[in-house]
């Protein structure tokens, strides 16, 4: 084990590199473009040995993890806000396709206006593509999530394409220490990709053909049956990683400080990792209050939302929003309790753009619902 200290983008250069796949298609775009950038200077070393290919947009870099995963490669990509925009028909194909691609999205803001700055509008844009969607809140979680990801991706009984999900400049561009295991105990975690179906030329088969309105819906079924498994699986695999090499960061959940809880925030992503120090402060003021930081999106964690909901009122701080609606995580953990929970739901949505959102922020936002100065779903920190 070593330390290496680093940006996000390159340690999930780092991470993709020692998962060893076959094929990397790249294509920049910022806050993006390092992690492209370090694995080029990885085949220049000659430390990648895997194919790196060039492409003229983001559409054609899922075009060609598709075709590269497809034909049996263990695939790797990465891309940001637009460019995630402009792969939308491709991410459709590649979890249709049920192949395990392993891509890193780095959550900007999109537009117009222009803005390069972090929320996470572009990802979850694309929750209903089939493709699971893991956010991490630091840059060993960067690390040890990217190399998890292929494992579940991979996994049989899953098969389905894995997008890890982390904020634009307040990781992608900060540097953290983070601990590195040697190379062949990775190889040992992570395994060669066996695909479950694959293009062969010596054995000609017909995929992603017609098909009649009859078998489709049972396409979709088995989606939904390999989320569901993959939602049991993404614990385990986080314990084997801990059990192995120490580092954990929850499960689909993380829960910070909530056994004794009158009320939890929901958040994640960096607000994840910044709302720790505002429950700290509120527990110190006697506020009994703690933290469920959202690792998995998709699959979304229904059953330990409904768990925390038992004793627990609970506050979600969206960094996006689904217009016309609110929240969409708001929506979705009041969606986990529907009939089964009488516990009450307070949203907020904050940091849109980038614009900051400090842990004194998210203090006063719990602060409003604690003391009853709640007055319904509220953007926050647009006055003026």
């Amino acid at each position: 084990m070593k330390v290496v200290i680093d940006t996000g983008n390159h340690i999930a250069a780092l991470a993709a590199k020692l998962a060893k796949p076959d094929v990397v298609a790249a294509y920049p775009i910022t806050p993006q473009t390092t992690v492209v950038e370090k694995i080029a200077e990885y085949v220049e070393k000659g430390e990648f040995y895997g194919d790196y290919i060039c492409v003229e947009s983001e559409h054609s870099a899922m075009s060609a993890c598709i075709g590269a995963s497809a034909a049996g490669a263990r695939t790797f990509t990465a891309t940001s806000s637009h460019g995630l925009l402009l792969m939308h028909e491709m991410l459709h194909w590649a979890a249709l396709a049920r192949l395990p691609i392993v891509m890193v999205n780095v959550n900007r803001a999109v537009g117009p206006g222009w803005n390069i700055w972090s929320d996470q509008n572009d990802s979850i844009a694309q929750r209903d593509t089939g493709w699971i969607q893991i956010f991490c809140s630091s840059n060993q979680e960067i690390f040890d999530t990217t190399i998890q990801a292929f494992k579940l991706a991979e996994h049989k009984d899953v098969q389905l394409p894995v997008m890890v999900c982390y904020d634009g400049f307040i990781l992608s561009h900060t540097s953290m220490p983070v601990k590195v295991p040697d190379e062949k105990d990775i190889d040992e975690f992570l395994p060669k990709r066996e695909p479950q179906w694959l293009l062969d030329v010596d054995n000609p088969v017909t995929h992603g053909n017609i098909i009649m309105p009859k078998d489709y819906p049972k396409i979709r079924k088995a989606m939904q049956e390999a989320q569901e498994k993959a939602k049991e699986l993404i614990p385990k695999i986080a314990e084997e990683w801990k059990e192995r090499f120490g580092t954990y960061h929850g499960g689909l959940i993380e829960k910070y400080r909530c056994e004794d809880a009158d009320y939890i925030l929901i958040s994640y992503a960096a607000l994840g990792a910044e709302s720790k120090v505002a429950i700290d402060k509120m527990r110190k003021e006697g506020i009994k209050i703690g933290l469920a930081r959202l690792r998995s999106f998709r699959p979304f964690p229904v059953e330990d939302i409904a768990s925390l909901a038992k004793e627990s009122d609970l506050i979600v701080i969206d960094r996006s929003i689904s217009l016309g609606m609110e929240g969409p995580v708001f929506t979705e953990v009041k969606a986990s309790l529907y009939r089964i929970s009488d516990a009450k739901v307070y949203g907020f949505i904050a940091g849109l753009g980038g614009k900051d959102v400090t842990f004194k922020d998210i203090e006063k936002m719990c602060k409003k619902v604690v003391e009853d100065r709640y007055e319904g779903y509220e953007w926050y920190g647009i006055e003026g």
